[in-house]
């Protein structure tokens, strides 16, 4: 027996060493695994600190791990069957380059800046008109009119006086007069060949393209200067376009634009923004600007109605979400996250500009999150940021009961020291500190080191005793018995609380 005691001993020893430490390693392993997510005050759950703390009663923050997310306050979890019939459709946050789209009209016009006007040179009559209306395609040198001019009988006399003095001086003269009154140099070359003078003059077509603004007549008399008609080319086109006064300050010169027409469904013209107008109009408060579209088969006519949509902005990545999905409200903007499995919380987001049909968030969201585009009322109406508060409330009565021992009592200020057990409800460690005693609470028969069972009230960041119990057993007393005679006025939600079977004298 003498011999195997020791060897007894030995063994329980070494199994309990072994136990230790397999329970040290386990600890550890774990510690390792689940580090908390952040640590949080046990008497506000609202203030949360990203390493260990304490608060100003010395109390230990408490470590939050992973795990606890599912549970969080706000978070509701919901069967596929349910998200179907409720129409749940899910978007993602994306990160991607962001443009201002602006929707407008616009109308066709002439490049202004290839019109060339014809005007007369001398005053006369048009003998020929080759133009008869308005948008007349003509070409490069086809013949546009005659005109007779006596100011133009006179220059050819002085050409062919000038050509029989053999004065070089006065030939360049009357040659540079001619060709100031439009006469063609195939004509001043005929007239010094033929030395006869001609009544009349044509005037052909410095360039290819259509007639506007026609304003003369075969047979009109016409004066020197007169404005005859304009000649444009649809190479390209201006389209004349007016946006908001809000949106002015978006645009800038070389903008992409995008331009349909109602009656070329599927196509599309390219284009940019060329000039912006330095005045708003006083009536419509709106600003017009001018885009500039090549138009190489002629497709486009002036005075055509379109839609143009002009994107502005530098497009640098912004993170963005289908207007759709966000919830505004008067104080403040949500969005329903979807964490997987069923799972949604609403989240509070602050918004940025408008782009087309999406929106940019500032802040609240992170790119790749789920978000919900559809039936997101109804899951924000039970999982908001007000909900979680409700919800917080309602996992943290404002009222618990405790077992505690009496340290030390100050009547003057009606101030109760209590070394109270943990309160699980508040996920309060067991402790030592003081609180106030509600009026109409008996403190007279108390003493210290006695057992008692406490009422304890949170009303913001105060806590008070609002009912006293000597111990008489070693749990608890039941919140479903009658309410006792020592408490003050009862609060809302405890009317149902009645412990009079333990009476200590409070006041009526």
């Amino acid at each position: 027996m003498t011999k195997t005691l020791p060897l007894s001993l030995l063994l329980l020893a070494l199994g309990a060493g072994g136990g230790y430490w397999a329970a040290k390693q386990s600890t550890d392993s774990g510690a390792k695994e689940k580090a908390p997510l952040y640590w949080v005050n046990p008497m506000d759950p609202r203030d949360k600190r990203d390493g260990p703390a304490k608060d100003n009663m010395g109390m230990d923050f408490l470590p939050v791990y992973e795990e606890r997310q599912d549970g969080s306050p706000g978070t509701l979890t919901i069967s596929p069957e349910i998200q179907q019939n409720l129409g749940v459709r899910l978007a993602k946050v994306e990160l991607a380059p962001a443009y201002q789209q602006i929707e407008t009209v616009g109308y066709v016009g002439y490049d202004e800046e290839r019109l060339e006007a014809i005007n007369a040179r001398m005053a006369g009559w048009i003998r020929t008109l080759t133009i008869k209306s308005e948008g007349q395609k003509v070409a490069k040198g086809s013949l546009l009119y005659e005109i007779y001019a006596p100011d133009l009988v006179n220059a050819q006399h002085e050409y062919l006086l000038a050509m029989g003095s053999n004065n070089p001086l006065l030939l360049r003269a009357a040659t540079g007069k001619l060709k100031a009154l439009q006469v063609p140099l195939e004509q001043i070359e005929q007239l010094r060949r033929s030395r006869k003078v001609s009544e009349t003059i044509r005037i052909y077509a410095p360039s290819s393209g259509y007639i506007s603004d026609l304003k003369v007549r075969e047979g009109q008399y016409v004066e020197p200067a007169a404005a005859l008609f304009s000649l444009g080319t649809l190479s390209q086109v201006w389209v004349s376009a007016e946006v908001f006064e809000r949106q002015a300050g978006q645009l800038k010169v070389g903008d992409p634009v995008t331009m349909s027409l109602d009656y070329a469904p599927g196509r599309r013209w390219q284009g940019r923004v060329d000039y912006l107008y330095p005045t708003l109009d006083a009536g419509s408060r709106t600003l017009k600007a001018r885009l500039r579209f090549d138009n190489k088969d002629e497709f486009l006519k002036p005075n055509m109605f379109a839609k143009v949509s002009i994107r502005s902005g530098h497009g640098r990545p912004r993170l963005l979400v289908p207007s759709e999905a966000v919830i505004r409200t008067g104080s403040q903007d949500r969005l329903v996250l979807a964490l997987g499995e069923g799972r949604f919380k609403s989240v509070a987001v602050t918004l940025g500009a408008q782009f087309g049909d999406q929106l940019a968030i500032i802040d609240g969201v992170e790119a790749g999150d789920s978000i919900v585009r559809s039936a997101q009322f109804l899951l924000d109406s039970e999982s908001s940021i007000d909900s979680d508060f409700q919800r917080m409330t309602a996992l943290r009565p404002s009222q618990v009961w405790t077992q505690g021992e009496v340290q030390s009592i100050d009547l003057a200020n009606r101030t109760l020291g209590v070394a109270h057990q943990p309160i699980p409800e508040w996920q309060w460690p067991a402790m030592e500190m003081d609180f106030a005693v509600a009026e109409g609470v008996d403190m007279s028969q108390l003493g210290q080191g006695q057992t008692l069972h406490l009422q304890v009230e949170q009303e913001g960041d105060q806590y008070r005793i609002t009912t006293i119990e000597p111990e008489k057993s070693t749990t608890a007393p039941s919140t479903d018995r009658p309410a006792p005679k020592v408490s003050s006025a009862p609060k809302d939600g405890m009317e149902g609380m009645d412990h009079s079977q333990h009476d200590m004298g409070a006041k009526p």
